[in-house]
């Protein structure tokens, strides 16, 4: 394992998942050497946010800088707390003050570019944010290289803040950078590098290169570890072979998927249901009506026995729609009048 990649083990910075991650840091020198001197000591369970800073729902990565001076905000128990539009005026006038002093490849404008960008993706100005990555990116591969880890966390917010915009193809180029790299650097079974190839597997689906995801994600599913991912990317596999009109594959891989969450979540799941669900529409996809009526029904009458969560009784009205659907493709034609 390289130096670097087992520091970012060490400072929690291997993944950055779309849903509930908290703001990460790269370490400064002096954060280095401290990790170094204490790499025995037991992997913490989040990484402390910057001076000031407060852990979000994103999936940016923050880069560490020196705090900025404190802005007037709403005042709470005696404590001024800043709005979001506080915080981001106050890292706008830091980068300014950066590219006026430093320049903009001084590693300093570097992180508060990025860490700007990610307040804008925070606050869902999410142009302004691909705007200032893209600029932070190309900072970075002229000061640090391609390979850096700081160039590694920019591209990898940046991937997915064009994700966030609707451009699935652009990201997917970015992804296409992260895969390759995780990839000769850590092997294909390093979850990192199973996260960039689902990720790009995502994108080629999004943007119409269906074969090219399927692939992708089947490489996805041997390397993965985890029996939820592993069921995640076999969903995400089944959607593009259903694009490309491979509805048999698709159906084997949702048959895969229902039967692990049925032993894993049991039949009236929300989770278990939709997997059920999809699969009844991919039978009545593939034209085979009477297979679609059975899956349909067995389906609802799950929903049904289930109904106590609200998710759930929205999904039985979907079911009983689409089992009237499959009714009536199969030319029965009173049953399905009888559900609408």
């Amino acid at each position: 394992m390289s130096f670097w990649r087992a520091l970012l083990r060490e400072t929690g910075l291997t993944r950055s998942a779309k849903v509930k991650a908290t703001e990460a840091a790269i370490p400064t020198p002096q954060e280095r050497e401290e990790l170094l001197a204490e790499r025995t000591a037991p992997l913490p369970q989040q990484v402390p946010t910057h001076a000031g800073g407060v852990p979000t729902e994103t999936s940016h990565r923050a880069l560490p800088q020196r705090p900025a001076s404190s802005a007037s905000g709403t005042q709470v128990s005696g404590t001024k707390v800043p709005t979001a539009g506080m915080r981001a005026a106050a890292l706008e006038r830091t980068l300014q003050s950066l590219v006026e002093r430093l320049g903009t490849e001084h590693p300093d404008t570097i992180t508060a570019r990025n860490n700007l960008a990610t307040k804008y993706a925070q606050m869902g100005r999410r142009q302004a944010a691909v705007q200032q990555f893209e600029l932070a990116l190309g900072e970075a591969v002229a000061v640090y290289g391609e390979d850096h880890p700081r160039t590694e966390i920019i591209r990898e917010n940046l991937a997915w803040a064009l994700e966030d915009v609707g451009c699935p193809a652009d990201a997917a180029a970015q992804w296409e950078t992260l895969l390759s790299q995780r990839e000769n650097q850590f092997g294909p079974a390093d979850e990192d590098t199973v996260e960039a190839r689902m990720r790009l597997a995502v994108c080629y689906r999004r943007s119409g290169r269906v074969d090219a995801a399927v692939a992708h994600y089947a490489r996805a599913v041997e390397d993965v570890a985890s029996t939820e991912r592993r069921e995640e990317l076999r969903l995400g596999m089944s959607a593009a072979q259903s694009m490309a009109g491979r509805y048999e594959e698709a159906i084997s891989q949702l048959r895969m998927v229902l039967a692990g969450r049925r032993r894993r979540l049991g039949k009236g799941h929300l989770d278990t249901l939709a997997v059920h669900h999809r699969l009844g529409r991919a039978y009545t996809q593939a034209g085979r009506a009477d297979e679609a009526v059975e899956v349909l029904r067995e389906a609802y009458r799950v929903a049904l026995n289930s109904s106590g969560d609200p998710e759930v009784r929205r999904l039985t009205m979907r079911l009983r729609r689409d089992l009237a659907g499959a009714y009536n493709a199969a030319g029965r034609h009173r049953e399905a009048d009888a559900l609408l």
